[in-house]
């Protein structure tokens, strides 16, 4: 339990800087504008959407468009990330807050940034996360 929830620490954080990076195209909209502990639960909260609709729809796409992928040698995976961020934004907008993506490059930018900062973040919090290296 305790390394899902630093995952999905992990998640929040990379989306926050994400949204600082891509300035205004990709955003996280608050569920009470100006509170602070409504925007990290806002980020929380959209950080788990994403987590459920990467591992359930995401790992369906991926192992059905296995041959896509290889023969397009792995680019068609910025498309479905880009597509999958998008779902994201679209189903945290039926809460009336949530991501908000300008369009679909963004969308494909965005989740190539959010995918590099969480891999980074992951890398530099490997010792609280409990992995050992395999030699």
């Amino acid at each position: 339990m305790g390394r899902f929830i630093l995952r999905l620490v992990i998640n929040a954080l990379a989306l926050w800087l994400t949204t600082l990076l891509l300035g205004g195209h990709v955003a996280v909209v608050p569920f009470a504008p100006g509170d602070t502990l409504a925007s990290v639960l806002t980020f929380l909260l959209v950080a788990l959407i994403f987590g459920i609709v990467n591992g359930v729809i995401g790992n369906f796409v991926r192992i059905v468009a296995f041959p896509l992928y290889l023969l397009t040698l792995g680019l068609l995976a910025l498309v479905v990330n880009g597509l999958l961020l998008l779902l994201v934004a679209w189903i945290s907008s039926l809460f009336g807050f949530g991501l908000r993506v300008e369009s679909f490059w963004w969308g494909v930018l965005g989740a190539v940034v959010l995918g590099l900062l969480s891999w980074l973040i992951g890398v530099l919090l490997r010792p609280l996360m409990g992995r050992r290296e395999t030699r």
